[in-house]
């Protein structure tokens, strides 16, 4: 279990879209013509709407208490008409994280409702919607130049997502048949955050199951970066080849393990 309370991550989806506004009201070319590199093919203007639309479609999924899937039409559907001004896109976005908050807050973190992922509590919700908003807040910060860091227990629980994520079974399942093996012996990898003490992660890929855990421990590939840098790492904002990371060893199963655990960032 993570130390981040439920109460936290509300307070910390708040504090990152404020970010995504600012943004969003301040870019010289308006959001529909600053493109952002981290999501090809979109604007501010998409970025905001995604955002929006993901906090709306995960509060209607905790206050309804959904026991299924709910339609993400909102998540995905950036394109068709929608709010355009920069006034219009920064009440899309305040709008859209009040309702996430509200219903978050009133569920509290034990309310059932369904989940994309084992977790099945409002909290994981909360936990993924923090989450989701900090790297899309990292998004907006590097088209405009604002500095950006993840603090420290909110950087810590995002690569500890990441492992529950890249450690399901439909990791290996969601590979072709004539895709490389991602288990095999001696396949593991090793995270060190540099600016923090005890922050590692050793990924164990031997055998099926993939398991993780933090711990010290040679392995066939290890990356060594600031915390903050490690989780835009794995969430797909830096490479592995960019200069505040030191990779040492298999660099070719690091890319294929980022690449193969990241396939539920683009469903």
């Amino acid at each position: 279990m993570n130390d981040v309370s439920h109460d936290a991550y509300c307070s910390d989806i708040s504090s990152r879209t404020d970010e995504l506004r600012a943004a969003v009201r301040r870019a010289p070319a308006g959001p529909a013509g600053t493109p952002v590199p981290t999501c090809p093919g979109w604007s501010l203007t998409q970025l905001a709407r995604h955002v929006g639309g993901t906090h709306r479609w995960a509060a209607r999924i905790v206050r309804t208490r959904a026991a299924g899937p709910v339609p993400h039409d909102l998540v995905d559907d950036v394109f068709s008409p929608g709010p355009e001004t920069p006034a219009a896109l920064d009440d899309w976005l305040a709008d859209g994280a009040a309702e996430l908050i509200g219903a978050l807050l009133d569920a509290g973190p034990d309310a059932p409702v369904w989940t994309v992922a084992p977790g099945g509590t409002a909290r994981f919700w909360a936990r993924r919607m923090t989450h989701e908003t900090t790297l899309h807040a990292a998004d907006a910060a590097f088209v405009t130049g604002a500095p950006f860091a993840v603090r420290e227990d909110l950087a810590r629980d995002a690569l500890d997502e990441w492992m529950d994520f890249g450690s399901l079974p439909r990791v290996l399942a969601a590979a072709g048949p004539d895709a490389p093996p991602l288990t095999g012996p001696g396949h593991t990898l090793h995270l060190h955050a540099t600016d923090v003490l005890h922050a590692e992660w050793l990924v164990d890929l031997t055998e099926e199951p993939i398991t993780w855990g933090h711990t010290h421990a040679k392995a066939a590939v290890a990356v060594r970066a600031p915390l903050t840098d490690l989780v835009l790492l794995l969430y797909g904002r830096r490479t592995p080849a960019d200069a505040s990371l030191e990779v040492f060893g298999d660099g070719a199963l690091l890319t294929l393990w980022l690449e193969r655990t990241g396939f539920w960032l683009r469903k």
